[in-house]
């Protein structure tokens, strides 16, 4: 009877095993089949002004592959020029069509949802020209605002908050929009306050949320999808953020790839409810999967 009972045991495991093996066998021949990559940046494919050494490689396998890439950013203090030049720093050439970053998405709701308005920007100049290259008007005059937009501003005064806090408490009704919710930005030395961060001391004053454009909403890779013509089956999000780059991809029903090179920690990964489809130390892995 012991026998019997180990035997059977041994018969269990192995089925369990082999059943293991081949959902985790469909699960690796999934990357295998992803043509659009849509990376994150900072933490993902570099650290500040630090390229990863592997990056300039993935993005040549991917190329060489028959697939695409896209640089697709929260950091909306930055202008798609700017990341342009920055990459050229780093020994990456790139163009225009190579970025899809939170200012482009949040000119495209802007327009499809508020045409002819009037903006107030708490953001960089790079942010305001951005709007401006869409046909926005940005204006400091209150009483002429339409919608406030508010950005990752690496030019922050007191003078944008109290400005901000005088809209958002005298005139209520005005739509009030913000181009990422992402509380950190990671840098060499750690972090600084992100765009949510600032949203947040603004909740403390008048009580009001921002509608969220940038991820982790499903905009931007729906914008990504539609402009390559690549299909859900075939596009993958990868980054360092849960609450961001993670669910966005789950939110767009594409596959979700958790890299844990920038800000996200095994401990706040084992907390998270949210669930990436892969957990990878870097971005690297995809590279060796593809070679």
């Amino acid at each position: 009877m012991l026998k019997e009972l180990k035997l059977y045991g041994i018969i269990c495991l192995t089925q369990l095993c082999q059943a293991f093996f081949v959902l985790m066998g469909d699960k690796m021949n999934k990357i295998e089949s992803i043509k659009l990559f849509l990376f994150d940046m900072d933490g993902t494919l570099y650290l500040g002004n630090r390229l990863y050494d592997f990056t300039k490689e993935l993005l040549c396998e991917i190329k060489k592959s028959g697939g695409k890439y896209i640089f697709m950013t929260n950091n909306s203090s930055k202008s798609v020029n700017d990341y342009i030049k920055k990459l050229e720093k780093m020994g990456i050439e790139s163009c225009y069509d190579d970025f899809l970053t939170s200012s482009q998405a949040t000119s495209y709701y802007l327009k499809k949802n508020h045409s002819g308005a009037k903006l107030y920007v708490c953001g960089t100049e790079s942010l305001k020209a951005e709007l401006r290259a869409n046909g926005f008007e940005i204006t400091e005059e209150l009483d002429k605002v339409d919608v406030i937009v508010m950005g990752f501003d690496t030019e922050l005064t007191f003078k944008k908050l109290e400005d901000v806090s005088k809209l958002l408490l005298l005139r209520p009704e005005i739509p009030y929009i913000a181009t990422n919710p992402d509380y950190v930005c990671p840098t060499e030395f750690g972090s600084v306050p992100d765009c949510g961060s600032v949203c947040d001391m603004l909740y403390n004053v008048s009580g009001k949320r921002p509608i969220v454009i940038g991820k982790p909403e499903a905009l931007m890779p729906i914008l990504a999808m539609d402009k390559t013509g690549f299909t859900k089956e075939e596009t993958a999000v990868i980054g360092d953020r849960i609450y961001t780059d993670i669910k966005s991809g789950i939110n767009a029903g594409v596959t979700s790839i958790l890299v844990m090179s920038g800000e996200t920690t095994y401990d706040t990964l084992e907390k998270s409810e949210i669930k990436p489809d892969y957990v990878m130390s870097s971005a690297k892995e995809i590279l060796e999967r593809l070679k």
